[in-house]
């Protein structure tokens, strides 16, 4: 898990930035006049805000470009605005410099056929000079691989790389590799030819970047391929194209500040830094200018195509290092890129699986009269919950088995396990939980847990996290003490603990900028709720509880604090979504049977990326740990539209009952019974949250419902 940013300085932009913006509007990526400093966040403020997600490392790079000066004072043939093939094998940039250089100015280098000349970017990278440039910058949370990986990613022939994510199919990453460095050699690897524009079918075709031992692959098309989540910034040299985007789920936060009046730069980041308003705002008004400022990054794949334009508005392709380098280095300053444009489009997924993902395709919605009028038998209800509970196992399996155990863990588990006179006691205070689930005790986090025991190294803790702003006595505490227990009989063989997160809300108005910060651009009082909730499980601070049989054993003490050291989560995203877990489904059926059911649940699943899982991503990341959704698995998803609707919920039947009915089934399987039955109860509601923060807010309960207080926007983004 990493993050990432990007900011796009003195060059404007046509095209496609997203939904809703008409073919070849101009957006001017110019500079301001330099008594007038850009609103939005510089260099360092992204920095800041992107280092507590990739604790590891934190590194950046910058590119600067230019138009070739010779092609300025004369009028050439016009040329279409996207690139001619070019061979892969013959890039057109130049050298990079090595980010682990010492040198305090490296100047800028390129080859005699070189298109761009780069520069060594590093946080923190002065605003004052202009010009057209590229400003990448990565912090790496590294869970996978032998070597230590840093971001930004550079190779020879000048691509630069920086991804947030987790490939879990698709490209093939071996134990020891890390998946950066994998997709950056699939990437280079990519050609850099508009074929795939003009592909109805997106198939391997054969092209002018094709040679006798591989067909064509387009950035699109292997992007398409991925399975898992993740978000990336891509300069592909060759074409000079900037590629950015998000898995088509959306399960990795990317955001964006689209160029405007106000601030006529281009931004992507993985999280709003707190400082984003203009030095001249009140500090009262910076959380409402941070909502408009950012908006999420659609699902899919953004491309910008960089050119050069003659006097007379005709494009040229190619880009030079040009004098405006020499300038810098003589004068301090870059002269502007006036001649530069960028050309800005949305691709298409290649893959059928993704588009019938997100088609919400489901064969079966309405039962026939038969099928109404014949109930099933125990076995045939069976059949449904165990292929979701094997396609669950191998969604768990591939976001357990890769995760990079610390050299200083391995050799505690080690020696723990060799000391054969070793008590229990003495093992319990040496444990090592290289995972941990959030935890209520519901079926969706008691599943999780379960199936994670099947794949997580036998000697090492599982820890469950539960927060709570009701001490023992909120309902999400109870039944995870509950389910603790389930899961101690179930799986004696497993080491459990329980992490008790306590909090109230008066001891965290010192955070409150900060959490403004991470749900943005979300905005209502239940993402508040909701985000600070998941805040504080991350953390995993808290007290380890005592069930009688962990007491009987020696474990820690409840009144002891411990911090879990798990880097990884599970969290339990996507269930309700997909499986009817939600009270406004069972209304919705009541209304218009299963074809509004179904409609529903498809406007959830469509929605997800948007009101849930980038503002989950940020509030979980911000501890530096990885949020894994196994719910959302691709191949999950996949199942669950197989089955009839009416295998997945059957809102005919009582609560805890019908609504996720396939899940409590494959609890079932897995021997949890209790859990099986418990009913739905969203975060904000089981731990307390919601009830604090209506009274702190809205004064009462009754109140706060009386306003809908749920979709209320807060008032630090309202507009005054």
């Amino acid at each position: 898990m990493c993050g990432i940013g990007l900011i796009v300085t003195g060059v404007p932009i046509r095209g496609h930035l997203g939904p809703g913006e008409a073919e070849a509007s101009g957006f001017s990526c110019q500079r301001s006049p330099k008594s007038a400093e850009p609103v939005g966040p510089n260099y360092e403020d992204l920095c800041n805000g992107l280092k507590r997600r990739g604790p590891d490392h934190i590194g950046g790079q910058v590119l600067h470009l230019s138009p070739p000066i010779q092609n300025l004072e004369k009028s050439e043939s016009t040329e279409h605005p996207h690139p001619h093939p070019t061979t892969r094998n013959e890039p057109q940039t130049g050298t990079l410099i090595d980010c682990t250089s010492n040198a305090e100015n490296p100047p800028p280098v390129a080859t005699p056929e070189g298109d761009i000349a780069v520069d060594l970017g590093r946080c923190g990278l002065s605003e004052s000079t202009g010009g057209a440039r590229l400003q990448f910058v990565g912090a790496t949370l590294q869970l996978r691989g032998d070597k230590p990986v840093q971001q930004p990613l550079l190779d020879s022939v000048g691509n630069v790389l920086v991804y947030n994510g987790e490939i879990f199919d698709g490209l093939k990453v071996r134990p020891c590799e890390n998946d950066t460095e994998v997709i950056m050699q699939a990437l280079r690897n990519c050609c850099n030819c508009a074929c795939h524009s003009h592909s109805q079918h997106h198939q391997l075709i054969e092209c002018a970047c094709s040679d006798s031992s591989q067909l064509h692959q387009t950035v699109p098309g292997l992007l398409s391929q991925l399975r898992g989540p993740w978000a990336l910034i891509f300069w592909q040299a060759v074409s000079r194209t900037l590629w950015f985007g998000r898995d088509a789920i959306g399960r990795r936060s990317l955001l964006i500040h689209k160029p405007s009046s106000e601030d006529p730069r281009l931004l992507l980041t993985s999280v709003a830094p707190e400082r984003t308003k203009h030095e001249g705002q009140e500090a009262h008004d910076d959380a409402a200018h941070m909502s408009s400022y950012w908006d999420d990054v659609t699902c899919g794949i953004h491309s910008i195509t960089f050119k050069s334009t003659l006097k007379d508005g005709s494009m040229k392709q190619n880009l030079t290092p040009a004098s405006c380098l020499r300038d810098e280095q003589e004068t301090g300053t870059v002269k502007p890129a006036e001649h530069l444009e960028g050309w800005a489009r949305v691709h298409d997924w290649h893959d059928p699986l993704l588009k019938s993902l997100l088609a919400w395709e489901r064969a079966l919605v309405t039962p026939t009269e038969e099928l109404t009028r014949y109930h099933l038998t125990g076995s045939d209800q069976e059949s449904p919950a165990k292929r979701i509970l094997e396609a669950l196992c191998r969604a768990v399996k591939r976001r357990t088995e890769s995760i990079r155990i610390p050299k200083k863990c391995k050799e505690l588990l080690h020696s723990v396990n060799s000391r054969a006179s070793s008590t229990l006691a003495d093992v319990r205070n040496e444990q090592f939980s290289p995972l941990a689930v959030l935890f209520s005790g519901g079926v969706d986090s008691m599943i999780l847990a379960a199936i994670a025991d099947q794949f997580v190294d036998p000697d090492a803790t599982i820890d469950l996290l539960n927060v709570s702003f009701e001490g023992d006595f909120a309902p999400d505490r109870v039944t995870a003490i509950s389910g603790l227990s389930e899961l101690e009989e179930r799986f004696p063989l497993r080491r459990w603990r329980l992490i008790k997160i306590d909090a109230k809300l008066s001891d965290l108005s010192s955070q409150r900028g900060h959490l403004l910060s991470l749900i943005c651009p979300s905005n209502t009082y239940m993402d508040i709720n909701i985000g600070t909730a998941l805040w504080l499980a991350a953390s995993g601070v808290g007290y380890v509880h005592e069930s009688p049989s962990q007491r009987c054993q020696g474990q820690e003490s409840e009144t002891k604090p411990v911090q879990s050291e798990a880097r990884v989560l599970l969290v339990g995203s996507g269930a309700d979504e997909q499986c009817g877990g939600y009270g406004r489904h069972r209304t919705k059926f009541k209304q218009g049977g299963w074809v509004m059911l179904d409609a529903e649940m498809r406007l959830d699943f469509n929605r997800i990326w948007k009101r849930n899982l980038g503002r989950d991503d940020r509030c979980l990341s911000d501890h530096g740990k990885e949020a894994r959704f196994p719910f959302l698995d691709e191949d999950v998803v996949a199942a669950l539209l197989n089955l009839p609707l009416w295998d997945v919920v059957n809102m005919e039947e009582p609560a805890g009952c019908g609504e996720k009915k396939v899940l409590r089934q494959v609890a079932r399987l897995l021997g949890l019974k209790s859990a099986s039955s418990l009913p739905k109860r969203a975060i904000q509601f089981g731990s307390r949250i919601a009830r604090e923060s209506n009274r702190k807010d809205f004064g009462s309960n009754r109140a706060a419902n009386l306003a809908n207080a749920g979709t209320v926007v807060l008032k630090e983004f309202a507009s005054s």
